[in-house]
């Protein structure tokens, strides 16, 4: 079970896949009454851009006017001829410990590209919960785990409707090496086969620095920074790309990362 910045370490035990959703779609009609719906094809009122016949996105599986595609969305993207990742169109995965800066990274990365692209923080979207909300460092349980999961999937959910509708994007979020299926496995069922995992691992006394300066639930004790940080280095010899930026500023680590992702566009690690 991979965790998120700010969390403390799972069990290190087997996860639970949670059931798909029920499918049920919620009809806004019946609960206020109004005019009929347009016949299929007809431009809703005050339209008075073009109408593509024919064209009619799933209800329930449609953001604005562009049809999402079905599960594994994402295909493995086409290397950019010039430097850099270029215009090419990106789902990343950027993985890492607790202060070693994913959150901070991606949105410098995703604000500085060339084209439109997003960023996805899971702690960010796992804090939407704001009554009931369960804080693994009071204890980790059933409860604080089955709103991680569905913090991926809402992740997941979000990064594909942004690629659906032409814009990239970026996730971070703290991935365990000896969690394999439940992480790893888990993000590419979310998102697709053509996600880009990049490792982002500084040293011991780095992270132990950076988490000093955080407050609230996202800073956790020494501890649990250094258990963190060491499973975290199982991460070398995966195969994936490891970026050290012990002695980086976010600009550069920023485009270093630029970099790492051309070479994986032109030669994708096997994960």
């Amino acid at each position: 079970m991979q965790h998120a910045v700010g969390a403390p370490l799972p069990p290190n035990r087997p996860g639970n896949v949670p059931p798909s959703g029920s499918g049920t779609v919620w009809d806004h009609r019946a609960q206020s009454p109004g005019p009929p719906p347009p016949p299929q094809g007809a431009p809703a009122p005050g339209w008075s851009g073009p109408v593509v016949q024919g064209v009619v996105a799933p209800a329930g599986d449609a953001t604005g006017h562009v049809p999402l595609p079905p599960g594994g969305p994402v295909p493995v993207p086409v290397p950019p001829a010039d430097a850099g990742t270029g215009a090419a169109m990106l789902a990343v995965l950027l993985i890492g410990p607790a202060g070693a800066g994913k959150t901070t990274v991606a949105r410098h990365w995703a604000g500085h590209r060339r084209v439109p692209t997003a960023h996805i923080s899971l702690d960010d979207v796992r804090e939407w919960v704001c009554s009931g909300f369960a804080d693994p460092q009071t204890g980790w349980n059933d409860q604080s785990e089955a709103q991680y999961r569905l913090a991926r999937r809402t992740c997941g959910f979000a990064a594909r409707n942004f690629l659906a509708n032409g814009i990239s994007c970026i996730l971070d979020d703290a991935v365990f090496p000896d969690r394999p299926v439940v992480g790893l496995g888990g993000w590419k069922r979310h998102v697709g086969p053509g996600l880009l995992p990049v490792v982002l691992l500084p040293g011991l006394e780095v992270v132990l620095e950076r988490n000093a300066e955080r407050s609230g639930n996202r800073r956790l004790s020494d501890e649990e920074v250094a258990s963190i940080h060491g499973r975290m280095a199982g991460w070398y010899g995966s195969g994936l790309p490891i970026i050290d930026n012990s002695t980086c500023d976010v600009e550069t680590t920023s485009r270093i990362l630029d970099d790492v992702l051309a070479r994986a566009l032109a030669s994708p690690p096997a994960w």
